[in-house]
């Protein structure tokens, strides 16, 4: 059995690779053609879960599981937060073929994910990003939006002022744009063009009176119906577009949050990502338009990136 591990999967699934990948993906689960179950958490102690997740690209096409511990803990310790495999399995034979680092092929398909769907919703003149978090998943995003918009530059906002101005420094050197560090996140998204919320956060950061007409908000740091990224105006106001419908009835914290308010009801969620690709569905309708994608990450996008590796 063949084992791909962090480094190969950090140098072979760039994102000029992964993001047609994850955009293929996210088609196929909206047409039904993928299969695969919500997603299983064990909670374990205080900031520490286990998630099981099962899926196939297809009746006939390759399959698998990803084992996945997530510690928000382990980012002051230099470690990273995701971690745990990705197990392929031959559709020829069934058997399992292969193994593949699952905590780096996360971080590359996420901020991929948020790419393809900046991509399909952010106006075409979208040039300035805020990034609100400062961990693995910016240092990703930062990479991967500046592959579907020409990015004039970069706002960064986090808890510790000394590791924002870290990580400011660090993606400046590496992306060569400008890079400054607000000290609030409500200056952070003041003149923002798309919005990426990368945080742990249990209650909200940021806040729909906050955020200008025409922004595209990537919503990806909660992954499960607890933690809470944004407030339920922010919800409200924008054309909501989900990865999964399934996905976001059962775990969108934020929709979740919402709903149980009585703002809202299934029918705010107008489309799956997949759909818009398609061009089943419109995404932005005008150039005013708030509109926000809810990325729960799902198997399908592990499956395809890891084959893919497995595969060429």
């Amino acid at each position: 059995m063949r084992f791909i591990d962090r480094e190969e999967v950090a140098r072979r699934l760039t994102y000029a690779v992964c993001i047609p990948i994850v955009r293929d993906a996210m088609i196929a689960l909206s047409k039904g053609e993928t299969l695969q179950h919500l997603r299983s958490i064990l909670p374990l102690s205080a900031g520490r879960l286990f998630g099981i997740m099962p899926g196939a690209l297809g009746p006939h096409a390759p399959f698998g599981a990803k084992l996945i511990s997530v510690s928000h803990e382990n980012f002051a310790k230099g470690i990273p937060s995701h971690q745990g495999l990705v197990l392929l399995f031959d559709p020829a034979t069934d058997a399992p073929v292969c193994v593949v680092d699952a905590g780096e092929i996360t971080a590359i398909r996420t901020a991929a994910a948020s790419a393809v769907a900046t991509g399909a919703l952010a106006r075409k003149d979208a040039r300035r990003l805020t990034l609100l978090g400062y961990g693995e998943q910016a240092a990703t995003h930062a990479r991967a939006i500046a592959h579907v918009r020409p990015l004039e530059s970069i706002v960064v906002w986090g808890r510790d002022a000394d590791r924002a101005e870290g990580f400011a420094a660090r993606a400046k050197a590496e992306l060569g744009i400008p890079i400054s560090v607000a000290s609030t996140v409500e200056a952070a998204v003041a003149a923002a063009d798309i919005v990426c919320t990368l945080t742990s956060a249990s209650e909200p950061i940021l806040k729909g009176a906050w955020i200008k007409p025409g922004t595209h908000v990537n919503v990806v740091g909660s992954s499960h119906a607890i933690p809470i990224e944004i407030d339920d105006d922010l919800v409200v106001r924008s054309r909501f577009i989900a990865d999964s419908r399934l996905s976001v009835l059962a775990a969108g914290a934020e929709f979740l949050h919402a709903k149980a308010a009585g703002l809202i009801d299934d029918t705010h969620i107008a489309a799956e990502i997949g759909q818009v690709l398609s061009g089943q569905v419109e995404g932005r309708r005008t150039p005013a338009e708030i509109t926000l994608y809810k990325s729960l990450g799902h198997i399908v996008q592990d499956l395809a990136s890891a084959w893919a590796l497995y595969s060429t």
